[in-house]
């Protein structure tokens, strides 16, 4: 990359440790999001210094620095803080094209750069908090202090996108989160399922958002930040406090349950269970299978969670993935205005991408790379080699005249019949010898057997209709995105 010798010069400055702690970090995204989505974003990100609590990372521009806050802070504050243990913030700054020397610390790095008349810097806090503000729910005990995993402000009910495969657990969801203080809870716990990247941490997230909105004291928790918490109040002696914190609360969320480990650990998450639904305080838990299938788990754990509401989300459906991708593309367009997505382009990506969110994202992250640093506007072929990755391999499909048939009716609205009619309308004629041109290029029927399927009609015809189609496309760009689209469609 053409920012090692620039990278090498300010990593020196650091201590060997935490020179391999970024490497660390780097690498880690690295492997996440792709070697184009890295080289996009992050190639020219900085770890200024990480000492005293707080870590500076810097870019060179106002743009990379708005991006990231934006849809990486995140994940960059989570393998920052995987790495380096004491930090208890961070923040992004823009650094000066000449500045090359570091301040002695990065906590008078954070307090210069938040003094900057700039775009705030994200600063991303896990202390003690006052009573008024429980969204993270802290307890001390000898001096050390366990608080809530951070909020991602993005998640929250009003940007979650609901369709028929997640809207029960969206309902159950705001039902929880409505429930006032004292009231007690319908649903406990509430325990949500879902593969990767279908929405489960952004529901708990905003249950946490809304249910401290209505004051009600909120703890959200990993399961890797349960166990940290645990395991540190066990080598500080403090676990009395630690019980008292967690019992001491009205809406526990676990998220990603699926990682508790240890018998001592899974004891203690247990007796929490048990205090929290019986004293009426509700609990709400996500994992990646339903409890049947945590075989991991204690019995008596997954006993409690059976007595709730399970809720399954269930795969994106294609409405539901279109409507992702034009939050995500706006989202986009809030950073980079010129950026601009056509429907064709939408439109093959939600019928590509069928996995899940991350990947949808991932997707315009990659259409707004070619976009910025290409420059040039996007098309159907385009998107095709921006999300090559994303796209599983699998064995070529048999395309059939039938499906041809079918699918080019039901693009240009008119039926099957009408294409294998007599009709010369021009709202006929032209789908129809689209869908010969197609039956031609992606079958291996011969022009007779062709015209045979298309109503009797003689190869002459075929032949005059794929030759007319070749012409058309090879003028009309609309018209050749609009068959690549088609040819797309028939091949999934």
């Amino acid at each position: 990359m053409s920012d090692n010798n620039e990278d090498q010069s300010n990593s020196s400055e650091m201590s060997a440790e935490d020179r391999q702690k970024w490497e660390r970090v780097r690498g880690r995204l690295r492997a996440e999001l792709g070697e184009a989505v890295y080289n996009s974003w992050f190639a020219r990100l900085e770890l200024e210094g990480a000492k005293g609590g707080a870590a500076l990372l810097t870019v060179p521009t106002k743009f990379l620095k708005s991006w990231i806050q934006t849809h990486y802070a995140d994940r960059i504050r989570t393998r920052l803080f995987a790495e380096f243990t004491s930090l208890e913030q961070i923040v992004i700054d823009v650094r000066s094209p000449t500045r090359r020397s570091r301040p002695r610390d990065a906590d008078s790095a954070v307090g210069a750069a938040t003094e900057k008349a700039q775009t705030p810097a994200i600063v991303e806090r896990i202390e003690a908090q006052p009573a008024k503000a429980p969204m993270r729910a802290t307890g001390r005990g000898e001096g050390e202090s366990f608080g809530g995993s951070p909020l991602d402000r993005r998640l929250s009910f009003s940007t979650f996108l609901v369709g028929p495969s997640n809207q029960l657990a969206y309902a159950a969801a705001c039902r929880v989160a409505d429930a006032r203080p004292g009231e007690h809870p319908l649903f406990n716990p509430l325990y949500t399922h879902a593969a990767v990247g279908l929405g489960k941490t952004h529901l708990l997230q905003a249950v946490a958002r809304s249910a401290n909105d209505n004051k009600r004291r909120v703890l959200y928790l990993t399961a890797e930040k349960f166990m940290s918490g645990f395991v540190s109040a066990l080598t500080q002696h403090s676990s009395i406090a630690f019980k008292e914190k967690l019992r001491n609360i009205d809406v526990l969320i676990i998220d990603d349950v699926q990682f508790l480990q240890g018998k001592s650990i899974q004891q203690e998450f247990c007796h929490t269970l048990n205090s929290l639904i019986d004293a009426g305080k509700q609990v709400v838990v996500a994992a990646d299978r339903p409890p049947s299938d945590l075989e991991t788990l204690d019995e008596r754990v997954l006993s409690r969670f059976k007595g709730g509401l399970c809720v399954d989300i269930g795969p994106l459906d294609e409405e539901l993935r279109m409507k992702i991708l034009e939050a995500r593309i706006a989202a986009a367009q809030e950073a980079q205005p010129n950026f601009h997505v056509p429907p064709a382009v939408m439109s093959y990506i939600a019928k590509t991408i069928v996995t899940n969110g991350r990947d949808l994202e991932g997707a315009v992250n990659r259409l707004l790379a070619h976009s910025t640093l290409n420059g040039a506007p996007l098309c159907v072929e385009t998107a095709e080699n921006a999300i090559r990755d994303l796209v599983r391999s699998a064995e070529p499909k048999r395309v059939k005249i039938d499906d041809i048939q079918k699918l080019v009716a039901s693009h240009y609205n008119i039926s099957r019949a009408d294409i294998l009619s007599s009709r010369r309308t021009a709202n006929v004629v032209r789908p129809r010898q689209i869908a010969m041109y197609l039956s031609k290029v992606l079958t291996l029927r011969s022009l007779p057997e062709i015209g045979r399927r298309f109503g009797g009609r003689d190869h002459t015809t075929v032949l005059h209709a794929v030759r007319k189609v070749e012409d058309l496309a090879s003028k009309d760009k609309s018209l050749s995105e609009v068959i690549e689209l088609l040819k797309r469609m028939l091949a999934e």
